[in-house]
C-alpha cells in the first residue's frame, strides 16, 4: 500500500478562504488526504478544481460519501452558529470529525482540544486550557493557561487571550483583540477587531472599543 494510500481521507465542508488554510493544515500534518469539498453555497462550482482536490458539490454528496466509506469530515468556514449546526448534523449522520493543528502550532501538553477544532499556524494554546468542539484558535492567536473555550467559538487572527479566560459557545474574538484575565465572554457575542476587553461581555450582544462597550444585540 502507497503511503497515500495509508492517509485517511477527509471531506472538507467548506470551499473558501478558510477552507484554503484547513486544507494546508491537513496536507502538513501528514496524516490525511483530501477526498474534496462541499460547497452549498455555489451549485455551480460542482467539479471545479480547488486546493488540489475537486469540489464534489453540496451536502446531497454526504450519503454517497459514506456509502463509499469516506467518514472523516472537518468545517471549513467561520460562521459558528453554522458550523455548529451542520457538525452536529455531520456527526449524526455517522460521520467523525477531525481536529487539524498546523505543525507550527504550540498546544501545551495537557491542553484539550475537541472534536472539529482547527489550530492555525502560528497560535499558542497554554496548560490547563480546555477547548471545545469546531472551534477555531486562527493564525498567531494565543490562548493563555486554564482558558475555557466551549464549542463553536472563534479566536481570531492575532487576538490574545490572558490566563483563565472563558469564551462562551459560538463566541466570536475579532482580529487582533486582548482579553484580560479572569473575563467571560457569554455565548453568541462578537468582540470586534482591536479591542480591549476588561469586564465580562454578555451573551449575544456586539462590543467592541477600547476599552469594549456593548453596541448592540447580535443580529442587528
Amino acid at each position: 500500500m502507497s503511503a497515500v494510500a495509508r492517509k485517511t481521507a477527509v471531506v472538507v465542508w467548506g470551499a473558501s478562504g478558510h477552507a484554503r488554510v484547513v486544507a494546508d493544515i491537513l496536507r502538513l500534518m501528514g496524516r490525511y488526504r483530501i477526498r474534496g469539498f462541499i460547497d452549498d453555497v455555489n451549485a455551480s462550482r460542482r467539479g471545479e478544481a480547488f486546493c488540489g482536490a475537486r469540489v464534489l458539490g453540496g451536502q446531497e454528496q454526504l450519503d454517497a460519501l459514506l456509502e463509499n466509506g469516506f467518514r472523516h469530515m472537518i468545517l471549513a468556514f467561520g460562521d459558528c452558529r453554522q458550523r455548529l449546526r451542520l457538525a452536529e448534523f455531520a456527526s449524526k449522520k455517522g460521520f467523525t470529525l477531525v481536529t487539524a493543528v498546523h505543525p507550527r502550532a504550540t498546544v501545551a501538553g495537557d491542553a484539550r482540544l475537541g472534536a472539529g477544532t482547527v489550530v492555525a499556524a502560528g497560535a499558542v494554546v497554554n496548560p490547563a486550557a480546555r477547548i471545545g468542539k469546531v472551534v477555531i484558535v486562527n493564525t498567531s492567536a494565543s490562548v493563555d493557561h486554564e482558558c475555557e473555550i466551549e464549542d463553536g467559538a472563534h479566536i481570531a487572527p492575532g487576538a490574545r487571550l490572558a490566563a483563565r479566560v472563558s469564551v462562551g459557545r459560538g463566541a466570536w474574538v475579532g482580529i487582533g483583540a486582548a482579553i484580560k484575565e479572569g473575563v467571560r465572554i457569554g455565548s453568541g457575542a462578537v468582540v470586534g477587531a482591536g479591542s480591549v476587553v476588561l469586564e465580562d461581555i454578555a451573551p449575544d450582544v456586539v462590543a467592541y472599543g477600547a476599552p469594549a462597550r456593548t453596541v448592540r444585540p447580535t443580529g442587528i
